[in-house]
C-alpha cells in the first residue's frame, strides 16, 4: 500500500482556488440562465395553440377518419378560413394538415406561417442543452426552407447560435426573402456579444423586432439603402450597440413607435431623434443622458396637429447623471414609472430636470427606508403637471426608520399634490404607519383630488375585509382639502403579493393607463 502524500500548504491552497472557480462558474451559469429565461419571459406569446388538433364531423354513423367530402364538413369551409384554422397551428402541426386529403395539401404553402421553435423539439426534458439546441437550429432550417412564406410571427429562442453562424445567416436571407412580420431572436448566453449578422437590415419586411444577447453589427459598413421600412416595435435584450448604431436604426425607421430596451450591457445615452416615436421603454438598464425629440399629438384647441416638443432630461439632473441604475425607466405620451430605490437623493427641481408634460407617474418607493423616502419630495416637484400618481410600496430588507405625518407636512408641497393630482393609486399597502401617514398628508393638501384607490398587499392582512374597514375609518377622521372624493379599497390580486409589468400592455396605446396593469 502506497503511503498517502503529505498535504502541503500549496496543495491546499490550489484545492480552495480550483473549489473557488468552480463555485463562480456555478454561479455565473446561474445568472446567465436567469437573464435568459427573464429575457424570454418579456417576450409576447405566440399566436398559436400547442394542443390544437383537427378534427371531422361525420353525419353518418360509423365513420372514421377523413372520409369523403359529404361526411368532412371542416374541408368543406372556404380556403381563407382552412387558412386561419393552420395559422393558428404549431408549424409541425401545420405542415401535417397537408398529409390530410388532396384538398388540404396546397393550404400549409400558402399560409403566413407561425414558427416558433421550442414546439418543434422534446419539451419533456430527454435531451441536454447542446442536442436540443442543435434539434431546434436543424427543425427551423427545414421549415424556413420548406415554406414559401410569408412567415408572420417567428420565435427562435432555443439555439445557441454561436455553434450555428452560417446558419443564422442563412435564416436571415430566407426570412429576407420570403417575408416575415414578427422576429424574436434570443441567443442562449455565452457568448454575451455574438454578432448579429449584417443581414438583419434585409428584413425590410419585420414589423415587430426583438433581438435578445447579442452585438448589433457596425452599421458604417453598411450600405446607404439598408433600411427597416416598416418596423413600428424594436426591442434589445442585453444588446450591445454602439451610439452612432442606434442614430442610424432610428433615422433609418421611419414608422418606428416603440423602442424597448432590456437589461442594457453599457449606459445607455438617449439622445433620439425621431418624427415617429411614441413608447420608450428601459428595464434594468444605466441611463446616463436622455434627451428625445419627438412628435407629439396634442389634445385640447391642438387635437390632431403634429408638434415637434424637446424633452431633455440633462447630465447632473436627477434622471440624467451618469451611472444611475433604474429597474423601470418608462416613458409613453406622458407615463413615466422611476424606482427610486437606486436613484440620488440629490435632486433638485430646475430648467433642466422639470418635465411638465407628464401626466401620469408611478414611482416605486420603500417607506421603511427613511433615505428612500425622503427622496419623494423631490421627484414629485420634477414633475409639476402629474394629475394620476401611482404610488407602489416596496417591503423593506432592512428598515431603517419611518418618516412621520410631520415629514410630509413640511417637505411634500408640492405644486403637482396641492393643484394637480385628481387620481392617486397606492399599490401595495402593508398597513404600515408610515404609509398611512402619507395617505393622510394627499387627503389634507390634495384639493383636485376625486379618486383614491388602495390596493391591499397580499399575506400583510389576515383579513382582507377587517383591513379594509380599519383603513377607511382612519383615513374618515382625516381632514380633507377636498371633502368630495371616491376612496375604493380593494384586495391585490396576485398570489405573491406583487406584481409584474408588461411591456406589451405598456406599449399599447389604446391602454389609457398601463400603470393599473402592473
Amino acid at each position: 500500500m502506497e503511503p498517502t502524500p503529505p498535504i502541503t500548504m500549496e496543495g491546499m491552497l490550489l484545492e480552495l482556488v480550483s473549489q473557488g472557480m468552480e463555485i463562480k462558474a456555478r454561479l455565473q451559469d446561474e445568472a446567465m440562465d436567469l437573464m435568459y429565461d427573464f429575457l424570454r419571459s418579456s417576450l409576447p406569446n405566440p399566436p398559436v395553440y400547442a394542443d390544437a388538433f383537427l378534427s371531422a364531423d361525420f353525419s353518418s354513423p360509423g365513420g372514421g377518419g377523413w372520409g369523403g367530402v359529404e361526411e368532412d364538413h371542416i374541408s368543406a369551409l372556404p380556403d381563407e378560413i382552412l387558412r386561419d384554422i393552420i395559422s393558428c397551428l404549431p408549424a409541425k402541426d401545420a405542415a401535417r394538415t397537408a398529409a390530410l386529403s388532396s384538398r388540404w395539401r396546397p393550404l400549409w404553402r400558402s399560409t403566413p406561417l407561425v414558427l416558433v421553435d421550442t414546439l418543434l423539439v422534446p419539451g419533456d426534458g430527454s435531451l441536454t442543452r447542446e442536442a436540443e439546441s442543435a434539434a431546434a437550429v436543424a427543425a427551423v432550417s427545414r421549415v424556413l426552407e420548406a415554406h414559401p412564406g410569408p412567415f408572420r410571427f417567428v420565435d427562435l429562442t432555443t439555439g445557441a447560435m454561436d455553434a450555428h453562424r452560417a446558419e443564422l445567416a442563412r435564416w436571415f436571407y430566407l426570412l429576407a426573402v420570403k417575408g416575415v412580420e414578427e422576429l424574436f431572436l434570443v441567443n442562449r448566453p455565452r457568448p454575451m456579444d455574438l454578432p448579429l449578422p449584417p443581414a438583419i437590415f434585409s428584413l425590410a419586411s419585420v414589423r415587430r423586432l426583438h433581438l435578445s444577447i447579442r452585438r448589433f453589427p457596425n452599421t458604417a459598413d453598411l450600405p446607404r439603402g439598408a433600411a427597416f421600412p416598416h418596423l413600428r416595435e424594436l426591442g434589445l435584450g442585453c444588446v450591445v450597440i454602439e451610439d452612432r448604431d442606434l442614430d442610424f436604426i432610428l433615422a433609418r425607421s421611419p414608422v418606428l413607435e416603440t423602442l424597448v430596451f432590456h437589461l442594457s450591457k453599457k449606459q445607455v445615452n438617449l439622445r433620439i431623434v425621431s418624427s415617429s416615436l411614441w413608447c420608450v421603454q428601459l428595464c434594468s438598464c444605466i441611463v446616463k443622458e436622455s434627451r428625445w425629440w419627438t412628435r407629439r399629438v396634442w389634445s385640447g384647441s391642438s387635437c390632431g396637429r403634429r408638434r415637434r416638443q424637446m424633452t431633455e432630461l440633462a447630465p447632473g439632473s436627477s434622471l440624467g447623471m451618469p451611472q444611475i441604475f433604474t429597474q423601470w425607466y418608462f416613458w409613453c405620451q406622458g407615463y413615466m414609472f422611476l424606482r427610486l430605490a437606486t436613484l440620488s437623493s440629490r435632486c433638485h427641481a430646475s430648467p433642466k430636470t422639470v418635465v411638465p408634460s407628464v401626466k401620469i407617474l408611478a414611482l416605486k418607493v420603500s417607506f421603511g427606508v427613511r433615505n428612500q423616502a425622503k427622496m419623494l419630495p423631490s421627484f414629485l416637484r420634477c414633475f409639476p403637471s402629474v394629475e394620476t400618481l401611482h404610488i407602489h410600496s416596496e417591503k423593506a430588507d432592512r428598515p431603517t426608520g419611518t418618516l412621520s405625518h410631520k415629514f410630509w407636512q413640511e417637505v411634500c408641497r408640492t405644486e403637482c399634490v396641492q393643484l394637480h393630482i385628481r387620481e392617486i393609486v397606492f399599490h401595495e399597502y402593508q398597513g404600515k404607519r408610515s404609509e398611512l401617514a402619507f395617505l393622510k398628508f394627499i387627503l389634507e393638501n390634495a384639493e383636485a383630488l376625486q379618486q383614491m384607490t388602495i390596493v391591499l398587499a397580499n399575506g400583510s392582512f389576515s383579513s382582507g375585509v377587517v383591513a379594509a374597514t380599519k383603513l377607511i375609518e382612519d383615513l374618515s377622521y382625516v381632514k380633507r382639502a377636498r371633502e368630495r372624493y371616491n376612496l375604493v379599497v380593494v384586495e391585490g390580486s396576485n398570489s405573491e403579493g406583487g406584481s409584474s409589468w408588461s411591456c406589451q400592455v405598456a406599449s399599447d396605446f389604446s391602454v389609457t393607463d398601463p400603470f393599473y396593469c402592473y
